[in-house]
């Protein structure tokens, strides 16, 4: 009887019912442990549920959410023996103020944010000026470009804008220092330029600088898992920042000012959310000056994000230091920081240039290895001709 039982399919049938119950069973657990937060894991929370509501809506706009934000959404792995986690309308943005779309028109990777105008009253206005004519053709330009700016109807206080698709700035890591000195030298030119144009961001922190890394990823990523691919079927591959160099840009203009031409020090209190460990705010909440706020912000994003984290960056340690001052009468204006920093990095050989951008946590077994092969890909670069600093010319 036991042989004739492996061409009967009741008790593979009777397996596949058994972990299906043990897996209803499993969620049951583990929404009792949540409470009311969600029916399920992997399930829409309170706070993704305006999206559904307007799901129809943004459709007819011209905007398509995501499958898990329909209103007769059923998970695609409910009746399944599939795990949750790796099923694409399982995943959900970082920020429950934000969702990830696709435009209609074509079909291009879109994010969409909510924002309140009594919140923030001039973001929109903020970014429509810093992306308008002749502003927006400028080389030095580094800030967002919103795609559109959808009016909720019937919610006064209900504003959507339309970004591009962005990931960090760091992600994936630098490879070369050339690498690192294209990535400082577009956020000084970038901030530069906001401060000429008198425009302070008030909240340059490094989750406010992203990369548009299109040419570099020649399959989409998924918006919410983005070393993945957008199907979530293996890792997205990426080309090395060397071969096709991405733009930095700033987001978020929240809580950023315009000012007059002829305010020269104009003065602004601390809001919450902003300014968060700034030493000037330390011991008085006074209104300060914020364009010496934006270059300590632009500092501490430096030395965070880059100082502390690769090795062979002590040229740009002087100043980042001066930009970290804690009067920020001595720190240097955006004008002196790259009067400052064109030479500092113009004095490296191009060999320097070239060499790998290596973590201080590396592991001392691997590195030999990883010299190596990176020395055997600057060959390939040097034989293409491809320049050391990516976004500058040979």
């Amino acid at each position: 009887m036991g042989f004739f039982t492996l061409f009967d399919s009741k008790p593979r049938a009777q397996k596949k019912a058994e972990k299906a119950e043990n897996f209803r069973l499993e969620l049951e657990r583990t929404r009792q442990l949540l409470g009311t937060k969600i029916a399920f894991p992997g399930g829409i929370g309170p706070d993704e549920m305006w999206w559904r509501d307007h799901f129809l809506w943004l459709k007819d706009v011209g905007y398509q959410l995501r499958s898990r934000h329909a209103p007769n959404w059923v998970p695609s792995w409910q009746g399944t023996d599939k795990y949750w986690g790796v099923c694409e309308d399982s995943w959900q943005m970082p920020a429950a103020q934000i969702a990830s779309a696709t435009r209609t028109s074509d079909g291009a990777q879109v994010i969409l944010k909510r924002i309140q105008p009594s919140l923030h009253p001039y973001e929109v206005e903020v970014g429509r000026f810093l992306t308008s004519e002749p502003l927006r053709r400028q080389h030095e330009n580094h800030c967002v470009e919103m795609l559109d700016v959808l009016h909720v109807p019937n919610e006064v206080d209900e504003t959507i804008l339309v970004l591009p698709l962005l990931r960090p700035f760091d992600d994936p890591p630098f490879e070369t220092i050339g690498e690192i000195i294209d990535f400082a030298l577009q956020v000084f030119e970038g901030l530069q330029f906001m401060h000429k144009n008198h425009v302070a961001h008030r909240d340059c922190m490094n989750l406010n600088i992203m990369m548009d890394s299109r040419q570099m990823y020649p399959h989409p990523f998924h918006p919410c898992e983005p070393s993945r691919r957008l199907d979530l079927k293996g890792w997205a591959k990426h080309r090395p920042r060397t071969e096709c160099p991405p733009r930095y840009l700033f987001i978020d203009f929240g809580i950023s000012r315009r000012y007059q031409a002829w305010q020269v020090a104009p003065l602004e209190p601390p809001i919450w959310g902003g300014y968060k460990g700034v030493p000037e705010f330390q011991t008085s909440n006074e209104p300060r000056n914020p364009f010496p706020t934006d270059v300590w912000y632009l500092g501490y994003a430096l030395q965070q994000q880059l100082l502390e984290v690769y090795r062979g960056l002590s040229f740009m340690e002087p100043l980042v230091s001066d930009m970290l001052q804690t009067d920020p009468a001595k720190r240097p204006t955006m004008d002196e920081v790259m009067s400052r920093f064109v030479p500092t990095y113009s004095a490296l050989s191009p060999w320097k240039l070239r060499s790998r951008a290596a973590m201080k946590e590396e592991s001392i077994i691997m590195r030999p290895f990883r010299a190596l092969f990176h020395w055997l890909r600057c060959l390939r670069f040097l034989w293409r001709r491809r320049p050391a600093i990516p976004s500058l010319p040979v």
